[in-house]
């Protein structure tokens, strides 16, 4: 089975947890694989095949900005890429302008939850087209 793979990189291992067991519950086809080190996450980075990147902007040693620019010029569409921050939208919006990345959110506040809950849904639900289509063969019956 096809899986939506998503790289979730923030140095909060009580975030990460949290935020992996609620995608983790809430749809099945979806595999996280947390970072809290952003240095190490380049190797991740590196790797490619993610669906989507969930990037803290904030960190010791390497902010988010710096990890999506490495991750675009590595191959990875800036569309795949959420901003997560605790500061608010005015100051999101001026370090990260529109079509800079898919979104910037406050992974405090319960309205911007509900947009990562609708682009974990689009993910989930592309990964089940991906299944195969079992029992629906367009084989000839045995006889």
């Amino acid at each position: 089975m096809d899986m939506g793979r998503i790289l979730l990189i923030d140095d909060d291992p009580a975030f990460t947890r949290f935020l992996g067991a609620y995608i983790a519950g809430n749809f099945p086809l979806l595999e996280v694989e947390i970072c809290n080190n952003p240095m190490s996450a380049l190797h991740f980075i590196k790797g490619g095949g993610y669906d989507l990147m969930l990037i803290d902007l904030e960190m010791p040693a390497m902010d988010g900005i710096k990890l999506l620019n490495f991750a675009v010029s590595a191959g990875m569409d800036k569309n795949r890429i959420v901003i997560l921050s605790g500061r608010d939208a005015d100051f999101l919006h001026k370090v990260c302008p529109m079509g800079t990345c898919l979104a910037v959110l406050n992974k405090f506040e319960a309205r911007q939850k509900s947009v990562l809950d609708m682009v974990f849904n689009s993910l989930n639900r592309k990964a089940g087209a991906c299944e195969p289509d079992h029992g629906q063969s367009a084989k000839e019956p045995l006889s």
